[in-house]
Parts: structure tokens; sequence; C-alpha cells
């Protein structure tokens, strides 16, 4: 599949003394609104609030954050931190996969910790999802995460 043309212009924008550089890609954005979809995925947890299990737009799908919920009992898995990375990254799947994606479509990942001790567990089985070519990823420790989680994963995907 060729890509197709992207035109981008750099921009230079004096910021407080600063030189701030930004990249414009033209036509990176949906123009028609009718372009987003709303995806719900069956097989993930409900969401905690007033969200949606992912949005896609333009052949580009926003995965909201993933907890160690089981969608069958709607409780957090036990077990600890391993548990929990390993259910959070099962209803990551569900939702790509209601959406007709599928792990290898993920380009970026954000992994949120309550506890930056728990990284090396996480990226074990983290790594067991995301075998060959994994994607981007940020992981941050955060001061807490919904239904006292111990790990949230999120992510975007383009399609292949």
């Amino acid at each position: 599949m060729v890509a197709p043309e992207v035109r981008v212009k750099t921009l230079i924008a004096p910021v407080a003394g600063l030189a701030v550089l930004g990249v414009l890609a033209a036509g990176g954005c949906a123009s028609d609104p009718d372009a987003r979809r709303v995806v719900a995925a069956p097989g993930a947890p409900a969401a905690i609030g007033p969200y949606s299990h992912a949005v896609e737009a333009d052949g580009t799908l926003w995965v909201s954050g993933q907890v160690g919920i089981d969608s069958a009992t709607g409780q957090m898995v036990p077990g600890g931190i391993e548990s929990e990375t390993r259910q959070a990254l099962k209803n990551l799947e569900a939702v790509l996969k209601a959406a007709g994606y599928t792990a290898r479509d993920v380009v970026q990942a954000q992994v949120y910790l309550a506890d930056m001790n728990d990284f090396v567990a996480m990226n074990a089985i983290y790594a067991e999802t995301f075998k060959s070519e994994p994607p981007a990823r940020a992981t941050v420790q955060v001061a807490r995460l919904p239904r006292d989680a111990r790990i949230e994963v999120a992510c975007v995907a383009v399609k292949r």
C-alpha cells in the first residue's frame, strides 16, 4: 500500500523568546464530521465515565485507557500487577478487535502505573502482547487510577 502524499509545512513561532518548531500536516484531521466513528466493545468492561471505548477517524483509532477489570464480573481481577496487566491488555485487545484492528496496528501506547516499582513485572507481561515491532510507548507513574487499579493502558492504532 502506497502512503498518500502528505504536504508538510514547517512553522517557527517565537514564544517567550524561544523559537518553537511546529509541524502542520495538510489533511491530518477528519474534515467530514461523519468520518468519526465511536466504538463500543462488547468484550471490554463498560466505561467508568462519560467516554467511549475508542473513536476512529481517518483510519486512526484512539483507544481509551483500559484497566484490569474483568468484563464478566465488573470487578478488578485479583493477583496484583501481573494479573491486572494481562487483563488490561486483554480489554485493550477487545476494543481493538471490535473496531477491526489488532495489536499489530498499535503505533503508540501509554502506560500509567500506580507504582513505578511495578515496571519490570508490567514490562514482562506487556512484551507478551507486543512481541515484535512493539509500538512507541510512554510509561509514567500516577498518583491514582480509577477503581484503584495498579495499571491503565491506552493506545493509538493505525490501519496497516
